[in-house]
């Protein structure tokens, strides 16, 4: 079973950086997208980045210029680097990535697979 894993949130001041990593491990044959969401309490999750399997990026309004997402494909791993953070950032960043995975010889499935998430808070 396909599982995801993020780390890198922590606490940092206004205009400080944060760098995410998103690691999916398991019986992967291939990974269509990864995406990073957050979400702060009461309000619905959104998207902030993604890249996918040709490597195209694509960013949320609210963080063009200050964010960047990059993988390692070979690791099956992405990492969201996050720069001139506002408190506005604050969060819980969750990784989800979707993707084939391996169920026998010859045979992939779909999957999509959230992480469990990571706090990021931005103050002072």
């Amino acid at each position: 079973q396909v599982q995801v894993v993020e780390s890198g949130g922590g606490l940092v001041q206004p205009g400080g950086s944060l760098r995410l990593s998103c690691a999916a491990s398991g019986p992967i044959h291939i990974i269509d997208d990864m995406n990073w969401y957050r979400q702060t309490p009461g309000k619905q999750r959104e998207l902030v980045a993604r890249i996918t399997r040709a490597g195209a990026t694509s960013y949320a309004e609210n963080v063009k210029g200050r964010f960047a997402i990059s993988r390692d494909s070979a690791e099956y791993s992405n990492y969201l680097q996050m720069d001139n953070l506002k408190p506005e950032d604050t969060a819980v960043y969750f990784c989800y990535v979707r993707g084939w995975e391996l169920v026998g010889p010859n045979r992939q499935r779909n999957f999509d697979v959230w992480g469990q998430g990571t706090l990021v808070t931005v103050s002072s």
